[in-house]
C-alpha cells in the first residue's frame, strides 16, 4: 500500500444477505492532493464506498486504506484523518454556528477554532443564529466549515449538492476548491454531473457496484469523443446512449487526443450505458 494514496481500496467488496453485492472488487486510488468525483446514479454504491472509508461498513472482502491505514485493523487511526459531509448535513437545529464550532472543538482533538470563524464570516453566516433559521446551502456550508476545521487531511463528501440550488452548490464548490488548493484530499461523490465539469481534476464512475472508470480528469476527456452509433463500427467503443435529441450516440475511446473533447456528463453516460470496466485508462 503506497502512501502516495490518499485512499485506496483492493479488491472491495461488500455483500448484504439479500441482493447484488453493493461493492464488486473495486479497485481504485484517489491520489494525494487531488479533487476526485465519484460519480453514479442512486444505488450505485457511492455511499457504502464512503461508509467504509469511516469504519462503517465492514468489507465482505478486500481492504480499504486511509493514507495507508487500514481501515478495517486501525479504524481510530483512520478516522482521525477524515473530515466528512454527507447529504444531510447533521446539525443541530437548536444550536447557533459558533455552538456548533465549540462543540467540534472540545469533541475533536486539533479542531481550528479560529479558521472555522473565519470561513463562516467568508461565507457570510451568522454565528448566533439557530442552525434551522439558516437556508439549505448556509447549513451546507456549516457542515462543511465544521469539516475542514477538523484540519483533516482527506475530506470525505457523499452527495452534499443534492438537495441545494445552483447558486449554492456553486459556493459550496467554491469552499472546497479552496480546500483542495490548500493542500486537503477531496473524494465528492454525486450524481450532479456537470456541476463538477472543470471542477475536479479526477473521475470514478461508479456503477452498479463495480468501477467503469477511474482515470485523470485531462485523460478521461482528451481521450474519448462522441459519434453516431452507426460509425462506431471498428472503434474501441465504450457505450452507446440517446443524446438529448434522441439520436443514438457512441462513445469511444481514442489513442491520440481529440481537439473537441467530450462533455463530462456525456462521458459519465457513455461509462454507466456499458456497464464495463476499461482496460488501460491512465
Amino acid at each position: 500500500m503506497t502512501v502516495e494514496m490518499a485512499l485506496e481500496t483492493r479488491a472491495l467488496t461488500k455483500r448484504y444477505r439479500r441482493g447484488k453485492p453493493a461493492l464488486e472488487n473495486v479497485t481504485l486510488g484517489v491520489p494525494v492532493g487531488a479533487f476526485v468525483a465519484l460519480v453514479g446514479p442512486n444505488g450505485a454504491g457511492k455511499s457504502t464506498l464512503i461508509r467504509t472509508f469511516l469504519g462503517f461498513e465492514r468489507p465482505t472482502a478486500g481492504s480499504a486504506h486511509v493514507l495507508g491505514i487500514d481501515v478495517r485493523r486501525d479504524t481510530p487511526r483512520a478516522l482521525a484523518q477524515l473530515g466528512y459531509v454527507g447529504q444531510t448535513p447533521g446539525i443541530y437545529t437548536v444550536l447557533t454556528a459558533r455552538h456548533h464550532i465549540e462543540m467540534a472543538a472540545e469533541l475533536r482533538p486539533g479542531f481550528d477554532v479560529d479558521a472555522a470563524l473565519r470561513r463562516l464570516a467568508a461565507a457570510g453566516l451568522p454565528d448566533d443564529r439557530p442552525a434551522g433559521q439558516l437556508s439549505g446551502g448556509q447549513q451546507a456550508q456549516l457542515a462543511l466549515t465544521l469539516a475542514l476545521g477538523t484540519r483533516a487531511p482527506v475530506l470525505l463528501l457523499d452527495e452534499p449538492l443534492a438537495s441545494l440550488d445552483p447558486l449554492a452548490r456553486r459556493d459550496f464548490l467554491d469552499t472546497v476548491a479552496e480546500a483542495v488548493a490548500g493542500g486537503t484530499t477531496v473524494l465528492l461523490a454525486s450524481h450532479i454531473v456537470g456541476d463538477l465539469d472543470g471542477a475536479c481534476d479526477r473521475l470514478i464512475v461508479l456503477a452498479p457496484g463495480r468501477v467503469q472508470l477511474d482515470a485523470d480528469m485531462s485523460w478521461a476527456r482528451a481521450h474519448h469523443r462522441l459519434v453516431p452509433l452507426a460509425d462506431a463500427a471498428g472503434m474501441d467503443l465504450v457505450g452507446s446512449f440517446a443524446n438529448r435529441r434522441g439520436v443514438h450516440t457512441a462513445l469511444v475511446r481514442t489513442e491520440d487526443p481529440v481537439a473537441d473533447p467530450p462533455r463530462l456528463d456525456d462521458i459519465v453516460l457513455g461509462y454507466l450505458a456499458a456497464g464495463r470496466r476499461p482496460e488501460g485508462a491512465a
